[in-house]
This record gives C-alpha cells, sequence and structure tokens, in this order.
C-alpha cells in the first residue's frame, strides 16, 4: 500500500504527464488527446514506482518491458520518459514533426525507451507474450507489462494472445485495459459492445481484477496482487475516463483525435497546473 506521501508523488507525476503530452499535442497543433490523458494515471505509477529500468540505460538487459498496444497514447509514454529522464524535455515538441524520432505510434527504433514497436490494433498482444516468453526462456525474472485500449479488444487477434498466455502460464505478464468506453467514432458500447471483460478475461484462465484507473493508489495495488500470482497471466480492468483532466477533450464524445487551438491549450493547462499547485501545498 503507498504511503500518502507516494500516492501525492504519483498524482503530481500524472498531472505532468498530462501536461507535458498536451503542450507537445499543442504545439502540432492536433493529437490523440483522449487515449493519451486516459491513461496517464497508469502510465505514472509505472515508470513512477512498479517498472525496474534505468533511463541511463535504456537497454538494460534485466529491465521490465513495456508494450503499449494502443500505440497512438505514443505521447504520453513519451512525456513519462522525459520526466524520468531518459532524454530532455524539450524533445518533446518534436512530436510528428518531418524526420522526428517521436512518432505519432510508438517505434522502437526510432525513440529512446520504447521497447517495442505499435500501433496496429492487437498486435501489441502477441508481442507482449512474445516479449514475456522470451524473457522465461533467458531466465529472466522481468515482468513484461502490456497496455489495450478497450476499442481495441475488439481485435480478435487480442484473444488469440490471451489463450495462448494462460495455457503457457504467462505469470510475469500484466496486462491493462484501458476501459475509457470510448472509441475512434462513438462509445463502444455502440459499436461493438464488449460485455464484461473481467469476466471474459477470467474465464480464459487469467488473474483478473478491475479498478479505478484515475486512483494511482488501487492501480499500484492492483499491481502488487498481480505480482503475487504465480501461475497466471494478469490483467488489470482500469475504469477510466478518455481525456481525463483536458478541459477541451474530457466528457466529449469525439475526443480520441483533435485539433488543439492555442486557447485551448492554454486554457487546459491553466486548470492543470492550478491542479499541481494545489496538490503541492496539500
Amino acid at each position: 500500500m503507498l504511503s500518502k506521501e507516494e500516492t501525492k508523488e504519483l498524482k503530481l507525476f500524472a498531472l505532468n504527464i498530462r501536461i507535458e503530452t498536451l503542450k507537445a499535442m499543442g504545439n502540432l497543433g492536433f493529437g490523440h488527446i483522449g487515449g493519451a490523458m486516459s491513461i496517464a494515471d497508469t502510465l505514472a505509477v509505472l515508470y513512477g514506482k512498479a517498472m525496474k529500468y534505468d533511463a541511463k540505460n535504456p537497454d538494460w538487459e534485466e529491465r521490465d518491458w513495456l508494450v503499449c498496444s494502443k500505440g497512438h497514447a505514443g505521447p504520453a509514454i513519451y512525456s513519462s520518459l522525459a520526466l524520468k529522464g531518459f532524454f530532455p524535455l524539450e524533445r518533446l515538441l518534436e512530436l510528428n514533426k518531418p524526420g522526428t524520432s517521436f512518432p505519432s505510434h510508438c517505434d522502437r527504433n526510432l525513440t529512446t525507451g520504447i521497447d517495442m514497436t505499435t500501433g496496429s490494433l492487437g498486435q501489441g498482444s502477441s508481442l507482449a507474450v512474445g516479449v514475456a516468453l522470451g524473457h522465461r526462456l533467458d531466465g529472466r525474472d522481468n515482468y513484461t507489462y502490456l497496455i489495450l485500449g478497450d476499442g481495441e479488444m475488439q481485435e480478435g487477434q487480442v484473444w488469440e494472445a490471451v489463450l495462448l498466455a494462460a495455457q503457457k502460464k504467462v505469470s510475469r505478464l500484466i496486462t491493462f485495459v484501458d476501459y475509457n468506453k470510448q472509441q475512434l467514432d462513438g462509445y463502444t458500447k455502440d459499436i461493438n459492445d464488449m460485455g464484461d471483460i473481467k469476466a471474459k478475461f477470467d474465464a480464459f484462465g487469467w488473474h483478473a481484477q478491475e479498478v479505478d484507473g484515475s486512483d494511482v493508489a488501487a492501480v499500484a495495488q492492483a499491481i502488487e496482487k498481480a505480482k503475487q500470482e504465480q501461475e497466471k497471466p494478469s490483467v488489470i480492468v482500469l475504469n477510466t475516463l478518455k481525456g481525463k483532466g483536458c478541459s477541451f477533450a474530457e466528457n466529449v464524445l469525439l475526443n480520441h483525435h483533435m485539433t488543439i487551438s492555442a486557447a485551448q491549450m492554454e486554457e487546459a493547462l491553466a486548470v492543470l497546473n492550478g491542479e499541481v499547485e494545489r496538490l503541492v501545498q496539500s
């Protein structure tokens, strides 16, 4: 269980991930703002507490790996990496520019600290199972973390990977489903309803939990529980809000990819910086 000070630190980290992501996308004028904001709290827990890594040695063989299958959330991961010292913060403003090392979708060949290239929906699930099996074959005890979008769960390849991971008892694979209940063109329930996602993973033989994905303490506790499971892969279904914390994107239906005006960015940054100030003084 996190201490009060640890919780505060992770909340601040999540706010700063949102701020830096918004600056990068705002500088560009558009971006996948909704799904980047909804996963920020989990990224704060991963890079702020749960994951084993060395920012000065990104290719350290004993590090934990993160596979972000919903690759368009890459900008939020870039912000996490920059805030942890993998590269200077100002490089985030290179997002999606010609010749950039920071494309919209994660590319391990371009960006320091990105473990796997992703973006074609569903494929990250198979890649993560392969990575986790590879670590086991190499005799390593590191973890593989996988982030899936809830709309992405409609891809058949996801369930092939889920089936294989259970069969092979890949216990050092911890998957997060960013259950923000929206996808590119509407609510997930209206397009192809996934029903009870946790129950589906249960049925496939996974250790399954469901938590408030905006609660850093709850996410951290769920990861600790997942690590206690020695026979099954684990999934943590995150109840999140697409566009969370971004004033012009939160509670907006079509917020998957948005244009961002200078005024919108300024207003949203003012709100987020105000939250940082209040939290620091609390």
